[in-house]
């Protein structure tokens, strides 16, 4: 078998925080899911993505260390209906507290694109086509 690409995981320190975020963005996960240690969603592709707190990690990797914010290695990206969803899905993110990276721009890919950063900061994309 080949492997294939099913879930993201992302490593959290405040879950409640960074659920929120994600379901402002749209992901479908279940208010309980707050005081878990361990979150999975599942898209409607069939892609999870998953949540672990710091704590979690740390209890089958006690030698982990949460990386530096921003790192902008690995990044999620979410495309919106049009480029001024993008612009109101940023104005909305920011004034809930969310680090804006990239204010909206017309990249020369064609995109309306901007970056904010989820509570860990985790950079999020968001894009979509300039002629939508």
């Amino acid at each position: 078998m080949t492997p294939q690409l099913d879930a993201i995981g992302i490593v959290t320190s405040d879950m409640s925080a960074s659920l929120a975020f994600y379901r402002r963005l749209g992901l479908d996960i279940p208010a309980a899911a707050d005081a878990q240690p361990h979150v999975e969603a599942v898209l409607p592709s069939g892609l999870r993505v998953l949540w672990d707190t710091e704590e979690t990690v740390r209890s089958f990797d006690p030698a982990w260390q949460p990386p530096q914010k921003g790192g902008g290695r690995v990044g999620l990206a979410f495309l919106c209906g049009s480029p001024r969803e993008v612009d109101e899905v940023y104005e909305a993110l920011v004034t809930a507290g969310h680090e804006g990276r990239l204010k909206p721009w017309d990249a020369f890919w064609g995109q309306r694109y901007a970056t904010v950063c989820d509570p860990d900061g985790g950079e999020v994309s968001l894009f979509a086509a300039s002629d939508a």
